[in-house]
C-alpha cells in the first residue's frame, strides 16, 4: 500500500514537473542589457544587466522623464548608449538555433545629444536589419529572429557620416525549437532572418510580455479592424485545452488562444467578412501565422442552429483564399478548446498593405461563422540578406535574355519616337485651344474645358495653401517626438509654430500608403471648399519627398474623447457637454446642407471632435468624407469605412451611405457624452462592453440613472436629461428613414440646453438678438445656399421663436 502511494506521488510529481516546464521556457542563451545604465534593472522575473562594457566610445545618456508610454517597461527607455563610431556587440552562443534579437529605441534629448537626429544601420552576422535608420517613434521595439549556427553572434551598429547611433536596451534570447518552422511549403526559413511586423491578439485585448513564455507583446486587434460591427469579442481563457502533440504555450499563451474576434451574423443570408489591415513593405516574402482555438462550441451560442452546427469558415489574404472551409474540429481531432495554428508564406510585390479576412463558406448547409484568435506577420529577408525596405526586390525576377534585351531596346526606341510625335501634336492642339479660348472670352462666350472637374486636387491649391517641407520641419522642430499631440490611422499629429507665431496642428501621414494618399487628397479637397466656425480650418498642406502633410488650426483643448475618459484633463460639466454637442451638430448640419450636394463625414466620433481654447467644438478629420447622392438618388453605394462602434448598421449591411449614417454615429457620441465611457470597453462585464447596447438595456429596464457619468449626475435636470436621451435614441434607430436630420437633432439639443435652465443668451455664439431674426433666416437655415455667412447665428434664438408658437408638449420635431 505504501509502495502504491509512493508510486502515485512520484507520478503526480512528474506530471507537475512536466506542466511547470511547459509553462515556463528557460532559454539557454539569455542576454538582457539595459544600455546606458550603471545598475541592473529588474522587470518582473527578468534582470537587465547594467551596460558596463569597457569601451573608449562609452557615452551614456539619460532622460528626466519618469513615465514613458510603452507596451514594454518604460524603465528600459530612460537611459541609452550613444555610439559615435562603428561598434560591435559580441555574444557567446551556447545553444545553436533560432534566437530573438530585440532592439529598444526611445529618442530623447540629453545635453548636446538629440537622439531623434541619429542615423545609423544595424547588421548581425551576414544580415542587414535596418539601414539609414531614423528612430522617430517613442518606445519602439524592433524584433528579429535568426538561426545562429556559430559559437557567437556579432551585432554591429554603423552610424552614417556626421551622425551617430544609439540603443536603449538589447535582448538576445534563444527560442524553443518549435516556434519557427524550418520550412513552410516550398519555402525554406532555416537560412533566413525574420522581422516581426505585427503580432496581434484578437478579442481586442493585449497580452503583455510577462505573460508570454518568450516575452512577446501581443497588441489588441481593434485598431486594425477595417469597419464592421458584425463581430463579437470573446474571452474564455479557461476553455483552452493544450493537448499532447498540439501547439504548446511556447507557440502562443492561453491568453491568446482564449480570446477571439468572431463573425456574428444574425441573418444566414448575409455574406460579410471580418477584415484586418496592416502596413507592410512591398518586395518581400512574409511569414504569416494564424492562431485558432474553438472556444465557441459547447456554449450558449446565439449563432448555433441545431446540434449539427459546424464552425466552418474561409481564411483570406488580400481577398484570396488561404484556407477554404477550415474545420477546426477536424484539425484538432474534435477536442474542444484545443489550439491550432496555420502557417503561410506570401509574396507581396507592389502593395503596401496586407488584409487578413475571415468569412463564411459557400457550403449551403454552413451557417455564417468564423473566428480568429491571434495573428503574427513577419518579414523574410531577401536574397541580399536584408530586411530593410530600401533593399526591396520590386523589379521582375524573370531573367532577360540577350535577344529579349535587343527587342526591348528596339521597342523603347520606337515607343520613344511615337511619344515625341504625340507630344508635338498635343502641343499644337493645346496652343490652338488657348487661342480659341482667348477669342471666345473676347466675344463674351464661355466654354468649359472637358475634364476640368477631374483636375488634380494638388493643382487646385497652389494659391496660398502649399507649404515647403522645410517650413513644416522648422515649425515642428524637425518632427520632434516631444511635439507629438496625437496619433491616428493616417499618422502622427504634431504641434507646430509658424514663423509668424501662429500655432498649428500638423498631421503627417505614413509614407508610401495608397490608402493614406487617397485620404490625404480627400481631406485637402474637402477642407479647401468650406469654412465654418464648427469645422476645423485648413491652413495648408505639403506633399514634397513622398510626404503627406496637412496643416490645421491648432485646437488648445484637444479632443472631446480626452475630456470624457482616458486622461486627467479637467471634467466637463453638463452645460459644457451640451454646448459641445450643439457645436458639433452645427458643423455636421452645415456639411449636410451647406452646398448643392451633401457632404457625408463618414467617421463621426468623439476623437474627431476638437475643442479650442474656449471649448468651442469643431469637427475634424475628413479623410473618409464622401459627396452625397444625386437629387434623384437616395444613397451612395460605397465600401464600408469608419470606426468600430460608431458604424450605422444599415450602411454596414447594405453598403448604402446617406447623411443618416452620420446621424447614427452622432447618436453614439451623444451617449459617450452622457455616460463618460468608451464605446467599446472590453474590461467591463460582457453585458456592458458595448455602450449602445448597455444604455438601451438600461433605458428599457428603467435604470436610466445608472448610465449617467457620476461626475455630472447631480447637475442634470430631469427635463434636459429626457430630451437629450430621447434625441440620442432616435438617432440610433435601426433604419435611416426613422432617424431625424442633423437640423432636427440640433433643434432638440438647443431645447435640451434651454430645459437645463441656462439662458440662451449665454451660449457660445450669442451674437444677435431675437428681433433680428425673421422667417427669412429660418428659411435660409434649411434651404442653404451656403452657411458660411450664418456661422455666427445662434440656433437657440431661431428655435426659441418656433417653440413660442407651440405649447410645451408639441414642440418636438423628432
Amino acid at each position: 500500500m505504501d509502495f502504491a502511494l509512493l508510486h502515485l506521488f512520484v507520478l503526480v510529481l512528474s506530471m507537475l514537473c512536466v506542466i511547470i516546464c511547459s509553462l515556463e521556457f528557460d532559454p539557454v542563451d539569455n542576454y538582457l542589457i539595459n544600455c546606458g545604465s550603471f545598475e541592473n534593472t529588474t522587470i518582473g522575473n527578468r534582470i537587465f544587466l547594467a551596460d558596463n562594457l569597457n569601451s573608449s566610445q562609452r557615452v551614456f545618456v539619460n532622460t528626466s522623464l519618469e513615465s514613458i508610454p510603452s507596451s514594454y517597461s518604460s524603465v528600459l527607455y530612460q537611459t541609452a548608449r550613444v555610439l559615435n563610431d562603428t561598434s560591435k556587440f559580441t555574444f557567446s552562443i551556447k545553444k545553436q538555433g533560432r534566437h530573438w534579437i530585440r532592439l529598444y529605441f526611445y529618442p530623447f534629448m540629453y545635453e548636446n545629444y538629440n537622439l531623434s537626429s541619429a542615423k545609423f544601420s544595424v547588421s548581425v552576422d551576414n544580415f542587414t536589419l535596418i539601414k539609414k535608420f531614423e528612430p522617430l517613434s517613442a518606445g519602439l521595439v524592433k524584433e528579429y529572429t535568426l538561426n545562429i549556427t556559430s559559437i557567437s553572434l556579432v551585432l554591429t551598429f554603423t552610424p552614417l557620416a556626421s551622425s551617430f547611433a544609439f540603443v536603449n536596451a538589447l535582448e538576445v534570447i534563444s527560442l524553443p525549437d518549435e516556434v519557427i518552422p524550418v520550412d513552410v511549403g516550398a519555402h525554406s526559413l532555416s537560412v533566413k532572418a525574420l522581422e516581426t511586423v505585427v503580432r496581434v491578439n484578437m478579442g481586442n485585448v493585449s497580452v503583455l510580455p510577462q505573460n508570454d513564455t518568450s516575452w512577446r507583446y501581443w497588441e489588441p486587434d481593434g485598431r486594425y479592424l477595417t469597419g464592421t460591427n458584425l463581430i463579437q469579442f470573446l474571452s474564455r481563457i479557461q476553455d483552452v485545452n493544450y493537448t499532447r502533440g498540439g501547439p504548446s504555450r511556447n507557440i502562443a499563451p492561453p491568453s491568446v488562444y482564449g480570446t477571439a474576434t468572431r463573425l456574428q451574423v444574425g441573418d444566414p443570408n448575409t455574406l460579410v467578412n471580418i477584415t484586418w489591415s496592416f502596413d507592410v513593405d512591398p518586395g518581400f516574402d512574409y511569414f504569416i501565422r494564424f492562431h485558432f482555438c474553438d472556444i465557441v462550441t459547447g456554449h450558449n451560442d446565439p449563432n448555433k442552429v441545431g446540434d449539427d452546427h459546424e464552425l466552418l469558415f474561409n481564411v483570406l489574404i488580400n481577398s484570396q483564399t488561404a484556407s477554404r472551409n477550415l474545420d477546426l474540429r477536424n484539425r484538432t481531432s474534435n477536442v474542444l478548446g484545443a489550439p491550432y495554428y496555420m502557417d503561410v508564406v506570401k509574396r507581396l510585390q507592389n502593395i503596401h498593405r496586407i488584409s487578413i479576412g475571415i468569412g463564411p463558406t459557400d457550403i449551403g448547409s454552413a451557417y455564417p461563422d468564423g473566428l480568429l484568435n491571434g495573428l503574427e506577420i513577419m518579414k523574410i529577408s531577401n536574397f541580399k540578406g536584408s530586411l530593410d525596405a530600401s533593399d526591396a526586390e520590386i523589379q521582375s525576377s524573370v531573367p532577360t535574355s540577350k535577344k529579349t534585351r535587343t527587342w526591348l531596346i528596339l521597342g523603347s526606341t520606337i515607343g520613344g519616337s511615337i511619344i515625341c510625335v504625340v507630344l508635338v501634336v498635343v502641343s499644337i492642339l493645346f496652343c490652338r485651344s488657348r487661342i480659341r479660348t482667348a477669342v471666345d472670352e473676347s466675344t463674351g462666350e464661355n466654354h468649359t474645358a472637358v475634364g476640368a472637374k477631374e483636375a488634380s486636387v494638388i493643382s487646385k491649391l497652389n494659391m496660398g495653401y502649399q507649404f515647403p517641407l522645410v517650413a513644416v520641419q522648422e515649425a515642428t522642430d524637425n518632427f520632434s517626438e516631444s511635439m507629438i499631440i496625437g496619433f491616428g490611422g493616417f499618422g502622427k499629429v504634431y504641434k507646430g509654430v509658424l514663423k509668424d507665431n501662429t500655432k498649428v496642428a500638423v498631421k503627417r501621414g505614413f509614407r508610401q500608403s495608397q490608402q493614406g494618399l487617397s485620404e490625404f487628397k480627400t481631406e485637402v479637397e474637402m477642407l479647401s471648399q468650406f469654412r465654418h466656425r464648427h469645422l476645423v480650418s485648413l491652413i495648408g498642406y505639403c506633399n514634397e519627398k513622398d510626404e503627406m502633410i496637412i496643416i490645421y488650426e491648432y485646437m488648445e483643448n484637444g479632443t472631446l474623447k480626452d475630456h470624457l475618459y482616458g486622461s486627467d484633463l479637467p471634467n466637463l460639466n453638463w452645460t459644457q457637454r451640451l454646448e459641445i454637442c450643439i457645436g458639433s451638430a452645427k458643423g455636421l448640419h452645415y456639411l449636410h446642407t451647406g452646398s448643392h450636394k451633401a457632404i457625408i463625414h463618414r467617421d463621426v466620433k468623439s476623437s474627431n471632435i476638437l475643442l479650442d481654447e474656449n471649448l468651442r467644438a469643431k469637427v475634424s478629420d475628413f479623410g473618409l468624407s464622401k459627396i452625397g447622392p444625386e437629387i434623384d438618388q437616395t444613397h451612395v453605394s460605397t465600401a464600408v469605412k469608419g470606426s468600430f462602434g460608431y458604424l450605422d448598421p444599415e450602411y454596414l449591411t447594405r453598403q448604402q451611405l446617406t447623411e443618416k449614417s452620420d446621424v447614427y454615429s452622432f447618436g453614439v457620441v451623444m451617449f459617450e457624452v452622457l455616460c463618460g465611457r468608451p464605446v467599446i470597453d472590453p474590461s467591463r462585464p460582457k453585458e456592458s462592453v458595448n455602450l449602445v447596447e448597455c444604455v438601451m438595456k438600461c433605458l428599457r429596464t428603467g435604470e436610466s440613472e445608472a448610465i449617467v457619468d457620476p461626475r455630472i449626475a447631480r447637475e442634470i435636470t430631469p427635463e434636459s436629461f429626457m430630451k437629450f436621451v430621447e434625441t440620442a435614441e432616435k438617432c440610433l434607430a435601426e433604419y435611416g428613414s426613422d432617424r431625424p436630420t442633423m437640423g432636427e437633432v440640433l433643434w432638440n439639443l438647443e431645447y435640451a440646453l434651454k430645459l437645463q435652465g441656462k439662458d440662451e443668451k449665454t451660449t457660445q455664439e450669442n451674437e444677435i438678438s431675437d428681433n433680428q431674426l425673421d422667417n427669412s433666416v429660418v428659411s435660409t437655415e434649411y434651404s442653404m445656399g451656403s452657411m458660411a455667412d450664418l456661422a455666427g447665428v445662434s440656433m437657440s434664438k431661431v428655435f426659441c421663436q418656433m417653440v413660442k408658437s407651440e405649447n410645451k408638449d408639441s414642440c418636438d420635431m423628432c
